[in-house]
């Protein structure tokens, strides 16, 4: 109904369904529980690494849609001293709970709940450095990594690390213990991984982020220059700029990090699950784009915008055009009877009766009173 300027269109997708079963759970790790949640699957299964003060459930927007699409195993964990997971009680000294420890402590959760063997890894933040130590310890068992602006040792020279330490240590109580451990074991973490090459074997998407976040142009040149020089120092790193994302990438472009997930996912698998594997991949693109254009355009259009702009395309005689805002807008605005009316009219246009007759009886269903959908149905009945 021409009552209502868009610009933009979009291929449209067709949802898919999740069944898959979830355990949270904690696993003993020595007298002590470190907590896991998994999404069960088939496949090369693939382990989360959160940012420095966080845990699992950072990850948890982006675990459903992945496992969607490969179908594989999805683990995420807390760290010791972080959301549900204990500190090891015999430990006295601040210093041993370093990341050696945490990595351990890694270890025996996965080698008791089964997943000792190859492993995608995801970093974010100081997760950087757990991916390259544990990648340093099993590197046959490591078949790809996509770093979420994830921590590089090159980054943290003697004055950074000075400078870090200026900062201060959060005090040490019972509910701040991981983050105090951390922060106390942080320099001589870089000092260890200095020791450590990343494995060249593995590869790796590093994706980072444009922005500064208000460091000193000297650290923010010592960042952008670690990030280049390591993935030049191999031909299987790839290096994606989230442009517009902050730190929080997987937060600011989910569907980014989920497609990069799943295009290193692809790679684990033989030709033929490929082929499945990338037909739901373009579905969960496309989903991804209709999403983030959703949240964009009730954020900076509105309903009569895609309207019209379904209309001026019909004057310029682009009619599939015009046919997938129009549904574009059925998607976004599904309690609207114009927006079904409009997609109907559409339809007509480009001869699929049986489709706009359809649309005609949805408007009519949200609005008894639209008489102009009456009439059209009632017309395309008695042709």
């Amino acid at each position: 109904m021409r009552r209502f300027h868009f610009k933009f269109f979009l291929i449209l997708f067709l949802p898919f369904t999740m069944h898959a079963q979830t355990l949270d759970t904690l696993v003993d790790v020595g007298g002590y529980r470190m907590h896991f949640k998994i999404i069960k699957g088939e496949g090369t299964p693939i382990l989360f690494e959160s940012g420095a003060d966080s845990d699992g459930t950072v990850w948890d927007h982006l675990l459903n849609k992945i496992h969607t699409v490969t179908g594989t195993t999805l683990i995420t964990y807390d760290r010791s001293g972080f959301g549900k997971s204990e500190v090891n009680p015999s430990l006295k000294n601040d210093s041993d709970f370093g990341i050696i420890n945490g990595i351990k402590e890694l270890e025996t959760g996965l080698s008791k709940l089964g997943y000792n063997k190859d492993l995608i890894l995801v970093p974010h933040s100081y997760g950087g450095f757990y991916t390259q130590l544990y990648a340093s310890r099993h590197p046959d068992n490591v078949k790809y990594i996509i770093r979420i602006d994830a921590n590089l040792v090159a980054h943290y020279t003697d004055e950074v690390l000075q400078m870090m330490g200026a900062q201060g240590v959060p005090p040490k109580t019972p509910e701040t213990l991981g983050s105090y451990y951390l922060g106390t074991t942080y320099p001589e973490t870089v000092k260890l991984l200095r020791t450590i090459d990343f494995p060249a074997n593995v590869p790796v998407i590093d994706i980072t982020s444009p922005i500064n976040r208000g460091f000193p142009d000297f650290y923010w040149t010592l960042v952008q220059n670690a990030h280049k020089d390591f993935v030049e120092a191999q031909p299987n790193r790839v290096r994606l700029i989230a442009e517009g994302s902050g730190h929080n990438i997987h937060l600011d472009n989910p569907g980014l990090v989920i497609n990069a997930i799943i295009k290193a996912y692809a790679h684990t698998l033989n030709e033929n699950d490929k082929k499945v594997l990338l037909e739901k991949a373009l579905d969960n693109a496309i989903a991804l784009a209709v999403a983030a254009k959703k949240t964009e355009t009730e954020n900076k259009h509105s309903e009569s915008d895609l309207n019209d702009w379904g209309y001026t395309l019909i004057n310029n005689q682009e009619i599939e055009k015009a046919l997938q805002v129009f549904k574009l807008s059925t998607m976004l605005f599904p309690d609207s009877f114009n927006a079904f009316d409009s997609y109907g009219e559409a339809l007509l246009l480009s001869n699929n009766k049986p489709e706009a007759i359809k649309m005609y009886e949805k408007s009519i269903a949200l609005n008894p009173e639209n008489e102009n959908g009456k009439d059209v149905l009632l017309q395309i009945k008695q042709e």
